[in-house]
């Protein structure tokens, strides 16, 4: 064991919301104190980023108005989503694929302008700017399930719309639309697990050794 390791109590902490981390659809409205709100962004303020340039921004959707329209964009995706999937578009519309009229707080998580200026990291890989983004949207999953909040990551959503109507500059991109807030109880295994819609593969199956596809 490495002496920098933490106390066993404070590792299975870390481990369990690891664990019990869930992309939650299903909210029961209430609200975040200002001061945790804040420690959860700071927390998601704190993610590594490729040669420091913390490509995340997030903005709060504090307006019921604005918030309406945010969710009729993602309405409109999830049909042309069912539209896509073609034989499992009536069982994808039974699906519950957000809660942003039923959350706490809503927080879209977006890529900053300009990001082609930064090149330490990003050189061949450009798409680290948004592996970045994605650690600060763990960091916050993880801080909120420590703090008893579910969140949930919405992805269906047109991003040039959605920064339309967000006013982002030319160059930003949306990833997130993040639902955040109380929930009644956390799922037991993934929502999509528990609705039949897919099954988890074991890391055994994903794990290599040297080469592609060579399983130890």
């Amino acid at each position: 064991m490495s002496e920098h390791a933490y106390s066993p109590e404070e590792r299975a902490a870390v481990y369990r919301a690891i664990g019990e981390r869930r992309d939650m659809r299903h909210f029961v409205g209430g609200s975040v104190a200002p001061e945790l709100l804040a420690r959860l962004l700071e927390a998601a303020h704190q993610a590594p980023s490729v040669g420091l340039m913390q490509p995340w921004r997030f903005i709060r959707i504090s307006d019921r108005g604005l918030r309406q329209q945010v969710q009729g964009l993602v309405e409109d995706e999830r049909i042309r989503t069912a539209e896509a999937l073609g034989e499992r578009s009536d069982e994808f519309m039974k699906l519950k694929v957000e809660g942003i009229n039923d959350c706490a707080e809503v927080l879209v998580a977006a890529l900053m302008d300009k990001r082609e200026g930064y090149i330490f990291g990003r050189r061949t890989l450009p798409e680290m700017d948004l592996a970045s983004l994605s650690c600060a949207i763990q960091n916050l999953w993880l801080a909120a399930r420590a703090e008893g909040l579910g969140m949930g990551w919405v992805s269906l959503f047109d991003p040039q719309a959605l920064a339309g109507l967000l006013g982002l500059p030319e160059g930003a991109k949306a990833l997130a639309v993040l639902c955040l807030g109380p929930v009644k109880a956390f799922y037991p295994a993934p929502m999509l697990v528990l609705e039949g819609w897919a099954e988890p593969r074991p890391l055994s199956e994903l794990l290599y050794e040297n080469q592609w596809g060579v399983i130890r």
